[in-house]
């Protein structure tokens, strides 16, 4: 019989009183990541004390870090034998945890490179709003029997339950990596972009704002040296260039510094033209806009939607509710009998998804 932690036995004991008095939670790590999706609320549930690598093959890929574990301390380890995290989990301040990573569901600069977080997670335990500690999924990429719950942690604002441990796949940092600085207006950097996705260069992430284009070229040396010739621009230093993605990653680029306007996550087709503000930060080959407006919630999801896509209101100083686009009505039956199968009693951040969840 498998010893439960210490720390695991606290956790449910936690969950089991909250069931029986009724009391709703409010899964914590780090807090970084506190003003994204609705209000919090519920009696705050810490799994910080669940920390530490519980195994990691280098040769195999594949780490597993509890929830608790800082993504610095995981990274710094992973970094001890030339690999990484390839889909770059922003952080936003110091703290953020790899629980917090996978509930959040979000992924860096590098994410139309190499995939989302979703792709890289291979299992996961958790503890169900029945006290129950379940076990999803596993360290290798084929071993997945009936429904693949632990990606379906990924975004799920911790409304099924408290994740304790997470599997993941990890990459060897390319051998080689520069980033390419290129002057161009927004309608030339979409095109630009657009005309890079029929090449076969190692093109891992790009950004543009304010008439600056950014691309980070990885791979072997051999293509990124005729890639960088094909491209021209200017080549960052190294340390200049990392500092910089780190920036964008993490939101501490200059673009995000205001504070008293609402910032929109916008997903569109990466052919969609210029659109709605002039203030803009463009990054996934131009599938992804970040951008700043007062217009109404409801305007700005219309525009995304008319593109093909969605908008998501990811920081407002306002706090208004309907942060993510509201599902139709099927895909929130969908969610509502996923909620009530894992949190039969509603007890795990309640409405942190959607209101009503």
């Amino acid at each position: 019989m498998t010893t439960i932690p210490t720390e695991v036995s606290h956790l449910i004991e936690t969950v089991l009183h909250a069931r029986k008095t009724k009391t709703s939670l409010n899964i914590v790590g780090g807090g970084t990541k506190c003003f994204y999706g609705e209000e919090p609320s519920g009696e705050p549930c810490d799994v910080r004390r669940l920390s530490g690598i519980c195994s990691y093959e280098p040769s195999e890929l594949v780490v597993t870090a509890r929830a608790g574990t800082p993504l610095e301390e995981l990274e710094a380890v992973l970094a001890e034998h030339n690999q990484y995290l390839a889909f770059e989990p922003p952080r936003f301040a110091k703290g953020s945890t790899v629980g917090g990573a996978v509930a959040a569901g979000l992924s860096g600069p590098a994410r139309v490179g190499v995939g989302s977080i979703r792709d890289f997670v291979l299992g996961a335990t958790m503890i169900n709003g029945k006290g129950e500690l379940l076990t999803f999924g596993g360290q290798v990429m084929k071993n997945v029997a009936g429904y693949d719950v632990s990606r379906l942690l990924a975004g799920s604002m911790g409304i099924l339950g408290v994740i304790c441990e997470v599997s993941l796949k990890v990459l060897p940092i390319h051998s080689s990596r520069i980033t390419l600085f290129i002057e161009r207006d927004e309608a030339g950097a979409l095109s630009l972009l657009n005309g890079l996705t029929r090449q076969a260069l190692p093109v891992n992430a790009s950004a543009w704002h304010d008439g600056k284009l950014f691309l980070r070229l990885s791979g072997a040396a051999s293509a990124v040296t005729e890639a960088r010739k094909r491209l021209g621009g200017t080549e960052l230093e190294p340390d200049e260039a990392l500092s910089w993605w780190d920036a964008v990653r993490d939101h501490r680029h200059d673009f995000f510094s205001q504070s008293d306007a609402p910032l929109w996550r916008v997903s569109v087709p990466a052919v969609s033209q210029p659109f709605l503000a002039a203030n803009q930060l463009i990054e996934w080959g131009g599938a992804l806009r970040w951008l700043y407006t007062d217009d109404p919630i409801e305007d700005v999801r219309e525009m995304a939607s008319s593109l093909g896509g969605h908008a998501t209101l990811f920081r407002d100083p306002h706090h208004r509710s309907g942060v993510f686009t509201p599902p139709s009505d099927a895909l929130f039956e969908i969610h509502r009998n996923l909620k009530q199968a894992f949190d039969p009693d509603g007890i795990f951040n309640v409405g942190r998804l959607y209101p009503g969840l």
